[in-house]
């Protein structure tokens, strides 16, 4: 595609126009494979480089592109926004912002497992639905999901193929039931090798480590824990006039062995979900 033309005649400065132009670029995918060197972008704009840093450096301010020395400018994934606050489905959100939301199912099985159960305030032994997904935002890995459901509950999600769907439209679907309250906590964490090769996570690079639990009145209907690309999610609370809560009661928590995506051990009680 030839590079748009400058109006050297408009009051509009040149990098003004530059950088209209490379953000109408790089929203269509252009530059996905490779961004063109400051070099390159002085002799296709016909500019001086000073001018064309100033553009660029307007994109890696506003997080487009990532910029380092010896390695050259690269785009920066899109971020997936989710708005905290609210029990919501990773499903819903990614569709609504234009991205496409797949899942790998890795286990969709029976289990038993004790702190599961426990934060379910179900019996240790308890049959337990559990099903691990790894979600693809536009085909790329960013979410490891493990979700604990009671199977007296929840058996009929056997059936249900989670490819291009969310486990609470299935669980209202399937199993009339429709979480309404819980909680959630995220905190940072160095992922494990194996979280590290599902999700495509360097080495030192640390994500965010979430775990849920979901109700619907007074019946626990869903623990889950997971990890999440730090650099393809953030978390957005908006708030408007009106009064602050002056106090709140931190839920109980169960903590999540970091030794595997599977695994978990015992620590306490209480989360929301997607």
């Amino acid at each position: 595609m030839a590079f748009t033309r400058l109006n050297r005649r408009s009051g509009e400065p040149l990098w003004v126009q530059i950088l209209a132009d490379l953000e109408a670029r790089l929203n269509t995918g252009e530059f996905e494979e490779r961004f063109p060197s400051d070099v390159e972008l002085t002799s296709r704009y016909n500019v001086s480089r000073q001018t064309v840093r100033e553009a660029v450096r307007r994109l890696q301010q506003d997080g487009r592109l990532d910029r380092s020395r010896g390695r050259g400018t690269f785009v920066r994934p899109r971020s997936l926004e989710q708005t905290l606050g609210t029990i919501y489905s990773l499903y819903r959100s990614a569709e609504e912002q234009g991205f496409v939301q797949e899942s790998v199912v890795r286990f969709l099985e029976e289990r038993t497992d004790p702190t599961a159960a426990g934060a379910l305030g179900c019996g240790p032994e308890e049959p337990l639905v559990y099903l691990e997904r790894l979600r693809l935002i536009d085909g790329s890995p960013v979410v490891l999901d493990c979700s604990w459901l009671p199977k007296k509950i929840a058996a009929p999600l056997f059936e249900a193929d989670f490819h291009r769907t969310a486990l609470y439209i299935e669980l209202e679907s399937r199993c009339g039931i429709r979480p309404d309250s819980g909680w959630e906590h995220v905190a940072p964490v160095m992922p494990t090798a194996a979280q590290r090769e599902l999700l495509g996570i360097r080495p030192r690079v640390p994500a965010y480590g979430i775990e849920r639990l979901a109700c619907q009145g007074d019946l626990r209907v869903e623990w889950r824990h997971g990890v999440i690309r730090a650099d393809r999610f953030s978390f957005v609370t908006r708030w408007s006039g009106g009064r602050v809560a002056a106090s709140f009661e931190a839920p109980q928590r169960w903590v999540v062995d970091p030794a595997s995506p599977e695994e978990v051990f015992a620590a306490g009680g209480g989360a929301s979900g997607s």
